[in-house]
């Protein structure tokens, strides 16, 4: 039995959100907003459901042809069957009903920074290998590629693919790698992959110095050593931390935490406007390469410790500003009871997750959103980044 459903908007994993005569709410993969289209359902619940397109019966004016070969079948883009425009469109609304409908907030985000490189832009990706096949993991659950206009319909025997699953789509060249990685690939495809362990994973990394070890990367006339976690699109990673910068607005008489600080590099970058910054991370690899880090930029009033941003003990002066850069799950209880504890005049929270920002603007009391700026660290795909100025409410 198929639907005819009209699209009216996208959830946070990129879907198209639509609503049936009794109130359910479907969500659609491939799905295009002002799409009408024809779905038949593959999950009810009570007031959800999922469906797959059977055929568009009248396409979005923000629809277009995919430029990739691999998508959807590829897990690694959401959007690569709608103008980009229409894509920042979406994530700003994704943002927006996460602070509204999760954290109670009337502070809305109006701009969403890029830097316009929706290709080319990844420094790092992970490749699967299967026996012979090199690729990435079929994450997706409709085959849009198959998806004609005009009422022509899927072929059903192919509709099926499993979401999440570990078969590997074979990729030759990915658009949203750097030259540099894509030019590994394909001496990883022409040479074989003999000497790599079958179903293994294949870490693909470069930076300014391509694809050498060890690896670095240079921001705003700051170097960094690239080891464990950094951002993955080296342009859109400035914009962030210049939003940061701007927004800790530091002096040399001020005090700065960075809690989840990493290798240092937002430290170093917003510390250095600051008379005494410290980052606080818990994995001592991390720490020892920040220490490095800090080293290598001759910034010897930021110093590192290795503690966990719940249980850290300061042993200075409460700081004037804090930033935290948690991971997608967003702060413990106890990091939100440290920094109420800490209680810093302003407050800079960097996610990867609106819905969990927006759960913890919540949960911080005694302070105000000021300002939030979102920035699209992964364009074709559903992720945002947002950057958000809390201040002490006096």
């Amino acid at each position: 039995m198929t639907h005819t459903v009209h699209v009216t908007g996208y959830n946070s994993d990129g879907e198209g959100v639509a609503r049936f005569g009794d109130g359910r709410v479907v969500f659609i993969r491939g799905a295009a907003r002002y799409d009408v289209l024809e779905v038949v359902l593959t999950q009810e619940f009570s007031k959800i459901a999922r469906a797959e397109i059977v055929c568009i019966i009248k396409p979005s004016p923000y629809r277009i042809e995919s430029d990739c070969v691999a998508y959807p079948e590829c897990g690694g883009c959401d959007y690569r069957h709608i103008t980009y425009e229409e894509e920042l469109d979406a994530k700003l609304q994704c943002v927006n009903d996460a602070l509204k409908r999760i954290g109670g907030l009337s502070v809305q985000v109006s701009q969403i920074l890029h830097t316009g490189q929706i290709n080319g832009y990844r420094n790092k990706a992970v490749l699967h290998c299967a026996g012979s096949q090199l690729g990435f993991y079929n994450k997706k659950s409709v085959l849009l590629r198959q998806v004609k206009p005009s009422g022509q319909r899927f072929n059903a025997a192919k509709r099926r693919a499993k979401a999440g699953s570990h078969d590997i789509v074979p990729i030759e060249h990915c658009l949203l790698l750097e030259d540099d990685l894509n030019v590994a690939l394909k001496s990883l495809i022409k040479n074989g992959i003999d000497g790599i362990e079958t179903d293994g994973d294949i870490p693909l990394r470069c930076g300014r110095n391509g694809t050498a070890m060890p690896l670095e990367e240079e921001l705003d006339g700051l170097i960094f050593r690239l080891e464990g976690f950094f951002q993955i699109n080296r342009n859109a990673a400035l914009l962030l931390f210049q939003k940061a910068r701007e927004y800790a607005a530091l002096s040399k008489n001020e005090i700065f935490v960075d809690l989840y600080c990493g290798v240092g590099a937002l430290t170093l970058f917003v510390g250095r406007d600051a008379g005494f910054a410290l980052g606080v991370e818990q994995n001592l690899g991390a720490v020892k390469v920040a220490k490095e880090n800090a080293e290598r930029n001759n910034l010897s009033h930021i110093e590192f410790v290795n503690a966990d941003a719940a249980k850290w003990e300061s042993d200075t002066s409460k700081p004037d500003c804090i930033i935290v850069d948690p991971p997608r799950k967003g702060l413990s209880q106890g990091a939100v009871s440290k920094i109420l504890e800490l209680s810093p005049k302003r407050l800079v929270y960097i996610s990867c997750n609106p819905a969990t920002l927006a759960r913890d603007l919540k949960m911080l009391n005694g302070y105000v959103a000021a300002d939030i700026c979102a920035v699209d660290m992964f364009p074709r795909t559903a992720n945002i980044e947002c950057c958000c100025l809390l201040v002490r409410e006096s």
